[in-house]
């Protein structure tokens, strides 16, 4: 009988992480998650080095080998405005840090050809204020993407997904909230599900090292003030 996949979701008890697990679910994969918030395989900080040794220890010892790692889970603890030193650097350890040294160790616990996919953000490009440690954050896990891809070519494709603006909470956007996406509405998890399974689709073997933006197409929509109804008001970020 043929062994179920294995996947290993961070940040996967809640949000685009839990939409994540559940698909992987879905289609019988066995699924190994780690969260500070209550989850039915590991709870514990991302950012501590022991908490990621005993969660990958104990993701070999139960299973042997995994076939996906999702690199889901990130904060944000603000910007020059806001943020202290250690805040910022946890942020960082929480979103790049864990990303690389789980994948480094799982590196030798891969079944060949195994796939990676970090959740990025359109924030790798473009920002708001006070936002620093996020986006940092994202900028530093779409670089190491394509690092890591040539680093693991023949053991593990290795991509990226710049999610926008993803709505979490069920909730309904009308007027310009949806009209401002040229595809005219708000995202949702499965809009980032669709993305995960399609690059970890064994069809998807000549995509490594990309990134891939889901945001409606908001990166995309040029503003100009006082044009097409779009108005600049100083220090709002709002159009």
């Amino acid at each position: 009988m043929k062994k179920p996949k294995v996947a290993v979701v961070t940040g996967g008890a809640q949000g685009i992480g839990k939409a994540i697990v559940d698909a992987f679910v879905e289609q019988g994969v066995s699924v190994c998650t780690i969260d500070l918030q209550d989850n039915d395989y590991f709870v514990g900080d991302l950012a501590d080095e022991k908490v990621l040794r005993r969660f990958a220890a104990k993701v070999v010892s139960d299973f042997g080998a995994i076939d996906y790692l999702i690199n889901n889970a990130c904060i944000s603890r603000g910007g020059l405005n806001s943020c202290s030193y250690d805040d910022f650097n946890y942020v960082l350890r929480v979103g790049v840090t864990a990303p690389f040294f789980l994948t480094r160790l799982f590196m030798e616990h891969f079944n060949t050809p195994a796939s990676i996919v970090n959740i990025s953000s359109i924030r790798q490009l473009m920002s708001q204020a006070d936002t620093e440690s996020y986006t940092a954050a994202k900028g530093g896990i779409s670089a190491l993407t394509h690092a890591m891809a040539i680093t693991l070519a023949g053991k593990a494709r290795v991509n990226s997904i710049s999610p926008g603006w993803i709505d979490t909470t069920n909730s309904e956007f009308s007027g310009p909230d949806a009209a401002q996406h040229p595809v005219g509405r708000v995202g949702n998890p499965s809009d980032i599900v669709h993305a995960v399974m399609f690059l970890c689709d064994p069809k998807s073997s000549f995509i490594t090292g990309q990134d891939i933006t889901v945001d409606g197409g908001m990166t995309k929509l040029m503003v100009y003030h006082n044009d097409f109804g779009w108005a600049y008001r100083s220090g709002s970020g709002d159009k």
